[in-house]
C-alpha cells in the first residue's frame, strides 16, 4: 500500500502535549494539520496560526463533524479521553488518544467497543513504544540477546510546585503521579516481562487526595520489577534492564528520546539513536500508515495491550486506595 495518501489530522485539546505533537507533524511525510479545537476560540485561533491549520474550532463536536478530517489526536485531560474519543469515533474519525487511554478498564472497553462498532481505527498514544531506542531494547528482550531478564528498575520523578489549579494535581481529572507518569514504568514492565503474578504498592498523597508518589513491586516467576513515580522528588527517570549476561540502561527520561548504555563484563557502550525530533513523529507515522492501509488496530499498541495496561493501573490504584 502506498505511503503517498495525505492524512488530514485534527487535534482536540490544545495544551503542551498537543503543541509537541503538532510540532512533530512536520517530521512526518504526507500528513497535514487541517483542524484544531479548544473550548476557547482565542486559543484555537492562536494554535491554528502557529501550526498553519486550516480551521480553528471552539467546539470539539464541530471538529468531529469536519469532513476534511481523517484522524484526530486527543490531548484533553485524562478524564475526558473516553468522551472525546467516542465523539470522534461516532463521526467515523480515526482516533489517536493520549495515554492513559481512559480513567479505568471499563472506559477502555467501551471505547474499543465503539471503535469496533463503527469499524474505525483507534489507538492509545503511548509514544514510547514507537521510539527507536525503546524498540531496540524490546528486541534485545524478545530475542534473549543477553539471556533472560531477571530484574527491571524503572522510575519517573520530578518536582513541580503544588498547584490545585494545574491539571497535573487535579484528582478529578486523573491528576497525580500514577496516571500521568507512573504509567511509563508500568508500561516498561508490561512490554517486557508481561503481566505480573503479584503486585505490591504504596503511595503518599497530596492534601486534595491526588497521589504524590507511588512505589510498586511487580513480581514474576523468575524476575521482579521495581517501579516508581513521584511528583515530589527528582529521580534519574531511567529504565534499567538486568539480564543474565548484561545490564541495559535506558538513560535519563527513558520514556522520551534517549540513549542506551549496555554494560557487560565490566565494559560499557552507549548507543545514540540520533534523534532529530521531539519523538511524537514515530507514533504518528505508524498510525497514519495504518489508516492508509485500512487497518483498524495497531499490531504494536494493540487493544489487548491497552486493556492490560489499564488493568494494572486499576490494580495499583486499588492497592493504594486511590479512587477518582
Amino acid at each position: 500500500m502506498t505511503r503517498d495518501k495525505v492524512i488530514n489530522w485534527g487535534i482536540i485539546g490544545l495544551g503542551k502535549i498537543a503543541d509537541k505533537f503538532a510540532t512533530d507533524l512536520a517530521n512526518v511525510s504526507n500528513v497535514k494539520l487541517v483542524a484544531v479545537a479548544s473550548r476557547s476560540q482565542e486559543r484555537a485561533n492562536d494554535f491554528a496560526n502557529k501550526f498553519n491549520a486550516d480551521n480553528a474550532y471552539n467546539s470539539y463536536k464541530a471538529l468531529a463533524e469536519d469532513p476534511n478530517v481523517d484522524a484526530v489526536y486527543i490531548a484533553t485531560p485524562h478524564s475526558f479521553h473516553k468522551e472525546h474519543t467516542i465523539l470522534c469515533l461516532q463521526h467515523k474519525k480515526a482516533v489517536l488518544s493520549e495515554k492513559p487511554f481512559a480513567m479505568n478498564f471499563d472506559e477502555v472497553k467501551e471505547m474499543i467497543a465503539v471503535a469496533k462498532a463503527n469499524n474505525v481505527l483507534l489507538m492509545e498514544a503511548l509514544w514510547t513504544y514507537f521510539l527507536p531506542h525503546y524498540q531496540f531494547v524490546q528486541d534485545l528482550y524478545q530475542y534473549k540477546k543477553y539471556g533472560k531478564l531477571i530484574e527491571l528498575k524503572a522510575d519517573f520523578g520530578f518536582v513541580t510546585e503544588y498547584n490545585t489549579a494545574s491539571r497535573l494535581f487535579k484528582k478529578e481529572v486523573g491528576g497525580g503521579s500514577l496516571l500521568d507518569i507512573g504509567i511509563y514504568p508500568i508500561f516498561a514492565a508490561l512490554s517486557t516481562l508481561g503481566k505480573p503474578l503479584d503486585i505490591k504498592a504504596d503511595a503518599t498523597f497530596f492534601e486534595n487526595g491526588a497521589d504524590a508518589s507511588c512505589s510498586m513491586v511487580f513480581q514474576y516467576n523468575n524476575a521482579n520489577a521495581y517501579l516508581k513515580s513521584t511528583l515530589i522528588e527528582e529521580t534519574p527517570s531511567e529504565a534499567i534492564f538486568i539480564f543474565e549476561k548484561a545490564e541495559v540502561k535506558i538513560n535519563t527520561r527513558f520514556h522520551e528520546p534517549s540513549t542506551v548504555t549496555i554494560t557487560k563484563y565490566g565494559q560499557s557502550e552507549t548507543l545514540d539513536f540520533n534523534y532529530k525530533s521531539i519523538g511524537y513523529n514515530f507514533e504518528t507515522d505508524h498510525f497514519s500508515q495504518l489508516l492508509r492501509e485500512g487497518k483498524k488496530e495497531s499490531p504494536i499498541m494493540t487493544y489487548d495491550f491497552s486493556k492490560e495496561l489499564m488493568k494494572l493501573l486499576d490494580e495499583v490504584r486499588a492497592k493504594i486506595g486511590l479512587e477518582y
